[in-house]
């Protein structure tokens, strides 16, 4: 697969897509060399011997004399480092035997392979999804990774048309992962240190994300968003997400429910960054013409109070905190509506007066959360339905029938038109994962 790095600058509405500066190189060399331990402990518990139970749908790897998908799990498992395991843990030998004597048209004793060809594919799968979910901010349990049981892994692979397709396109995983996985094969091949190491790095994070169903993903790295469909990116856009200073976290979890006309409650550091220093520049008129007003706590029922009791240089010096609310209208942050997955970190996806923002090339501009280039044509995806702010009150809540998961992600190299595209650390998390390997090497060297 051909990488592509192209400039900052660019044009493209992915975002900002560079070879990242400033990895030290000793990190790289000793991330590759360490691949096993990148994958942790977790996943080596996974590959342990996995009980499998004969009731329910199986998949068949010598049906009918085709056995070209025990080949493919064969290639799969005997190259396995590639996905920082340690093949030797599969027990590949006795497959590769198995399918040498169906070459040879001496077939194997059909149940017993049967049963040692589904618990390798079974503990290959678990070990794949094995600790992914470290470092995200799983909201839902139900979206952490590797939640499906042995039979529900066997009953996937045995509906899919082909299971030899199934196996070399890695159908188990999200469609990016194998592209990653061949783009690792040619970097290998290539010497590209470089490369190599961030795909490791991404192919482990985009195995916390499904192989396939309906979701939105949102790839800070890139600041854009897609709409996914069994499997298929039916549509995307453009986002901002926020700064270095607000990166905006790694998170799974279930939207659902939008607010139309939404209230905006401001957090105390962005009063004190984005608001007080223009009260004092132009006076209490500001607050009166963006619609902001000030409450007295933090509670469910808090009381108007006057903002000329307020010293709003206090207040930007961070001396003193208040609590701010926006109305809706046509200068509130958050637009016409918002979507909400209530988290711990307050964040969300919403509309946004500030268009031009996302013109630009690196849109990094909020608190933390995600502002939508369209929020309608998000709001018509989800609900399969127009969403009319104009007919709603303040801050009305319109429910999901059935919520939405979301992953806001961090990846840092994907496919792109048939290429990979290697977007730049913005929050410097490539640096501090290869930082976090060369420690833990300069540790077990020193043991």
């Amino acid at each position: 697969m051909i990488q592509r790095i192209v400039s900052g600058r660019s044009s493209k509405p992915a975002g900002r897509l560079v070879r990242p500066a400033g990895f030290a190189i000793t990190a790289l060399v000793s991330l590759i060399a360490a691949q096993p331990a990148l994958a942790g402990p977790a996943v080596a518990g996974a590959a342990k011997a996995t009980a499998i139970r004969p009731d329910g749908a199986q998949p068949h790897w010598f049906s009918a004399g085709d056995y070209r998908a025990a080949e493919e799990l064969v290639a799969l498992l005997e190259s396995s480092s590639l996905d920082g395991l340690d093949p030797s843990i599969f027990r590949v030998g006795s497959l590769r035997k198995a399918v040498r004597r169906a070459q040879e048209g001496d077939l194997p004793q059909s149940q017993a392979a049967e049963r040692k060809f589904n618990e390798a594919f079974v503990r290959y799968v678990q070990a794949l999804h094995a600790g992914a979910g470290q470092g995200w901010v799983v909201v839902d349990k139900e979206l952490a990774p590797g939640r499906e049981s042995p039979g529900q892994i066997l009953a996937r692979a045995a509906a899919a048309p082909s299971l030899a397709d199934y196996l070399s396109t890695m159908g188990f995983m999200h469609p990016a992962y194998a592209e990653l996985r061949k783009g690792l094969i040619s970097a290998r091949e290539e010497g590209g240190a470089q490369s190599e190491a961030l795909l490791r790095l991404n192919m482990r994070r985009i195995s916390m994300l499904p192989a396939s169903g309906r979701y939105v993903l949102v790839n800070a790295a890139a600041q854009r968003l897609q709409m996914v469909d069994n499997g298929r990116i039916v549509d995307e856009m453009k986002v901002v997400v926020g700064k270095p200073k607000n990166p905006t976290p790694v998170m799974a979890a279930y939207i659902r429910y939008a607010a139309l006309n939404p209230y905006w409650e401001v957090p105390p550091d962005l009063a004190a960054e984005r608001i007080a220093p223009n009260v004092v520049s132009e006076g209490l008129g500001y607050l009166k013409k963006h619609g902001y007003v000030l409450l007295s706590d933090w509670g469910a029922e808090p009381q108007p109070i006057d903002p000329s009791m307020v010293d709003w240089q206090a207040v930007a010096d961070g001396r003193i905190q208040v609590r701010v609310r926006q109305n809706p209208g046509p200068y509130n942050a958050m637009g016409r509506m918002k979507f909400m997955f209530p988290n711990s970190e307050g964040v969300y996806l919403h509309d946004t007066p500030d268009k031009q923002l996302l013109n630009e090339a690196a849109r990094l501009f909020s608190g933390g959360c995600v502002r939508l280039e369209d929020a309608p044509r998000l709001g018509k995806w989800m609900f399969g339905k127009a969403l009319n702010p104009k007919g709603a009150g303040p801050d009305e809540k319109v429910e999901l029938d059935r919520p939405v998961p979301v992953y806001i992600a961090y990846l840092t190299a994907m496919p792109e038109d048939g290429r990979l595209a290697f977007y730049e650390d913005i929050y410097g998390r490539d640096q501090a994962a290869l930082a976090e390997q060369q420690e833990s090497e300069r540790k077990l060297a020193t043991f």
